[in-house]
């Protein structure tokens, strides 16, 4: 029953969308109109500049963090147990009831879940992996699809219990969200495309 309340607390977490309504209430101006479609921090970035952008990007994390965090430190929510409360803010955000299940990309939510999970290394591994495959590739849904199934990797080999099926669990979310970015197939970026070209032709 515990377990089952931390997770419905980081589902209605994970749904509350920051980036969506301060579009609305300061910007006075629907964020899904601009970029992606999408109702997260990069649109609100787009249609709001910088400043905007990077207030919403750090709710969207904090939603993660918050209710993981408490888990652990007041609930004693560890292991497998933390699985399903870990994964509960990452799916309230990708399919928030408040927008009719039509949320956001999840990859702020993530990075915060994974620190309220390890505090530094998840999101340090993570975001290495991401600075890394964007460097390479020239599509950001192929971007977080490959560092996340990199990422699992490296969490199988980590061997911490429940680190892996959370792992799994974001991974498949994301993949979904992303799935319109994938179906266009993966493109390098110029600079390796070039490199290519010049290494073919001698």
């Amino acid at each position: 029953m515990e377990i089952f309340l931390w997770t419905l607390l980081g589902f209605a977490s994970g749904s509350l969308m920051f980036s969506y309504w301060i579009g609305l209430a300061v910007l006075r101006r629907d964020i899904r109109t601009v970029g992606d479609g999408n109702p997260g921090a990069s649109n609100l970035l787009r249609a709001g500049g910088k400043g905007w952008g990077t207030i919403g990007l750090l709710l969207d994390y904090a939603k993660g963090v918050a209710p993981v965090l408490a888990a652990r430190s007041v609930g004693g929510i560890e292991g497998s147990a933390l699985i399903p409360v870990a994964l509960a803010p990452v799916l309230g955000h990708a399919f928030s009831p408040w927008l009719r299940g039509r949320g956001g990309k999840a990859v702020a939510v993530t990075f915060g879940v994974w620190t309220g999970i390890s505090l530094w290394e998840g999101p340090v591994v993570l975001g290495a992996l991401l600075s890394f495959w964007y460097a390479l590739c020239a599509r950001d849904g192929w971007t977080v699809f490959v560092s996340m199934l990199c990422f699992v990797v490296y969490l199988a080999l980590r061997g911490v219990e429940g680190w892996l099926g959370i792992g799994l669990g974001c991974w498949a979310v994301l993949t979904v969200k992303h799935y319109s970015e994938l179906r266009q197939g993966w493109a390098w970026r110029p600079w390796v495309q070039s490199l290519y070209n010049k290494n073919r032709d001698r």
